[in-house]
């Protein structure tokens, strides 16, 4: 459920994503979750002409329970090389546990991560003390780019931007990046 989280996903991305999980293992799991009425399988349009699985609207009702999760245990991680650290777990998982809705309140802000090469899919909105995944139509007003675990420091305070200068790069104007502060509660 956490990785369909972060939004829907193939079975071999999610077998890519669960590292030493026996396929049949995955696929029994899944098949509980959609029983559960947690996940559902969606064809996506052509071309792409793929099965997907993701969150039903009852599942999505994990979100601030993974958030909680997350924000508990980031105090807690050990120190992580670029390589371990994947950019949508730093972006949907880190980023989005510090996210601050009351300092968010009033900022409208899309956000675009560009994080060792990947960034199909890796964009957050913030609207008014909310947090949710923009129309992939959406131009951002900031786009971050650099190493995934320079955000997941960033987000655990172990640095500041001025710090992370040359592993972690904001595009965008000055008030931008000042609400992109404020909205997640990151040293500046």
């Amino acid at each position: 459920m956490r990785e369909l989280s972060f939004g829907e996903r193939r079975f071999t991305d999610l077998r890519a994503a669960l590292p030493g999980i026996a396929t049949n293992l995955l696929t029994e799991r899944l098949r509980d979750l959609e029983e559960d009425g947690l996940v559902e399988q969606r064809e996506l349009p052509a071309p792409a002409s793929r099965t997907v699985y993701a969150l039903t609207e009852d599942g999505l009702r994990i979100r601030p329970v993974l958030r909680a999760l997350f924000g508990f245990g980031l105090p807690y991680l050990g120190d992580a090389g670029d390589r371990e650290v994947r950019p949508r777990m730093a972006v949907h998982g880190a980023l989005s546990a510090i996210f601050d809705p009351v300092a968010a309140s009033g900022i409208r802000l899309v956000v675009r991560f560009d994080l060792d090469g990947e960034s199909d899919g890796l964009a957050l909105q913030v609207e008014d003390g909310r947090l949710f995944r923009p129309d992939r139509d959406s131009e951002p007003d900031l786009v971050v780019s650099g190493s995934p675990a320079a955000l997941v420091d960033l987000c655990r305070g172990k640095a500041g931007l001025a710090e992370l200068g040359d592993r972690l790069h904001l595009k965008g104007s000055r008030t931008v990046r000042r609400d992109f502060v404020k909205a997640f509660a990151l040293a500046a």
